[in-house]
This record gives C-alpha cells, sequence and structure tokens, in this order.
C-alpha cells in the first residue's frame, strides 16, 4: 500500500487537475459564447451593409453631375439679362 502522504499527495493533484479542467471548460464557454455574438452581429450586419452600399449608389448616381449646377446658374443669370434687354 502507499503511505499517507502519497495518497494525499495524488488526491490533491487530482483536485488540481479537475479545477484546471473545469476552469478550461468555462474559459472555452465563454469563448463560444463571444464567437457565436461575434457571428450573430456579422450576419446582421450584412444585410445592412447591401442595403447601404445599394443606397450609395443611388446617391452617387444622382449627385454625378452636380458639379455642373455652377455653370447652369451662370447660364440661367446670362439668360435672364439677356431676356431683360428683348423685354424692353
Amino acid at each position: 500500500m502507499l503511505p499517507m502522504d502519497t495518497m494525499l499527495a495524488l488526491s490533491s493533484n487530482q483536485t488540481a487537475w479537475f479545477l484546471t479542467l473545469a476552469v478550461g471548460l468555462v474559459v472555452l464557454l465563454v469563448v463560444l459564447a463571444l464567437l457565436e455574438g461575434l457571428r450573430r452581429a456579422v450576419v446582421g450586419l450584412e444585410g445592412h451593409l447591401w442595403t447601404t452600399w445599394v443606397t450609395g449608389k443611388e446617391v452617387v448616381r444622382h449627385s454625378a453631375t452636380t458639379y455642373l449646377l455652377k455653370n447652369t446658374r451662370a447660364s440661367g443669370e446670362e439668360l435672364v439679362e439677356e431676356l431683360g434687354y428683348h423685354g424692353q
């Protein structure tokens, strides 16, 4: 038979192993929960990103020629001035 000191050492060593495994399991579960939360957030954002992309393309298409507004205003002012001459 093993002496009592050896039995105590084995049992405390086993206890340490069980505690280590339990802590590892808890850490694993927390990491899995965080990864699942991240996955769900990414899936939720994916639809919103597509909508933003499509909307952004529409904005660009409708505002691509806004730089011409300055010239249009100047041409409009010239037209009003010209019509003023012919109206007199």
